[in-house]
């Protein structure tokens, strides 16, 4: 059996018609995550790990629906507090996808198996489109599914913006996703895009998730979609690459204040702050924080 693709994100059209796709492969970036984020073996770690790869997976194939230069960012947090705080994972216009999962300390993982929807009790799914330039978009979704998969099919459904459903599958080795979107209509009529798009819906529920998983994106879409014409495009690239950087760190620290930072070295000797994306740590000596206020103005309280 063929290999499966590995870190790639691939746009495919059905011809002649005005239905578009999108699929993606991830293992490496993935990987490259879950190194980061290493948990006592449980249950809890099992799904966070799994809901980790399907956040990046719909991250990379949401951003290949950008038409701009910017970072599209989903992002989920329960209402209730309990073992999993946040998790969340963003991908750039230029394929750089990362991904972090906060647990809580002090509340013990439950051995049981927990699906989406339990994990962030009355929570929220957030998707952000922050361009480069130009201002920042956000959609708040009520998180009242078991997948991440179906809260977002809701939320296309429910929107106004061209007819799009997406499938995820991930198992702690690697993740998958597959897009179908409605394109503006310009070479069938209304009623035939919509038959043509209830046809290949209904193809694409068929897909199991190992397959998703085992088949690379030929064998996959030749599976679903052998009876009808595609044209597949260049697969891209994608790769873990986190944003993190000491400006950026600095940044943050001129924006809790010289009276803050001040308070915090007379307790240390130096200022150490840890990415949780990529644990990278960015020290700061008093010498350094003090350079951080010349010429700065004050922060206002």
């Amino acid at each position: 059996m063929p290999k499966p693709d590995n870190d790639l994100l691939q746009r495919f059209l059905f011809e002649q018609s005005d239905i578009r796709g999108e699929i993606v492969s991830l293992q490496d970036s993935y990987q490259a995550v879950l190194a980061n984020h290493k948990h006592p073996a449980s249950y809890l770690t099992t799904t966070v790990n799994t809901l980790l790869g399907e956040f990046l997976s719909a991250a990379a194939l949401l951003s290949a629906t950008l038409k701009f230069d910017g970072i599209i960012t989903l992002q989920a947090k329960p209402k209730i507090p309990g073992p999993l705080e946040l998790i969340m994972a963003d991908c750039t216009r230029h394929n750089n996808l990362r991904a972090v999962a906060r647990l809580h300390e002090h509340n013990p993982a439950d051995e049981r198996q927990c699906n989406f929807r339990e994990l962030l009790e009355g929570g929220f799914l957030v998707i952000t489109i922050d361009p480069a330039k130009g201002e920042r978009y956000q959609s708040v979704i009520a998180i009242e599914h078991d997948s991440l998969s179906d809260c977002l099919n809701t939320y296309f459904q429910q929107s106004e913006q061209l007819p799009t459903r997406i499938w995820l599958a991930a198992d702690g080795d690697r993740a998958s996703g597959l897009l179908l979107q409605a394109l503006p209509i310009q070479l069938q009529s209304l009623e035939q895009r919509s038959e043509l798009w209830q046809h290949v819906s209904l193809l694409a529920d068929t897909l199991k998730a190992d397959e998703q998983l085992a088949l690379g994106h030929d064998a996959q879409l030749h599976r679903l979609f052998h009876q009808e014409a595609l044209q597949l495009f260049e697969p891209t690239a994608l790769q873990f690459s986190c944003s993190c950087s000491r400006t950026r760190t600095a940044n943050m620290l001129v924006s809790l204040g010289r009276e803050e930072v001040d308070a915090i070295l007379e307790e240390q000797t130096s200022i150490d702050i840890s990415c949780e994306f990529c644990h990278y740590v960015y020290r700061f000596s008093p010498a350094q924080a003090a350079q951080l206020f010349i010429n700065t103005p004050p922060t206002l309280h």
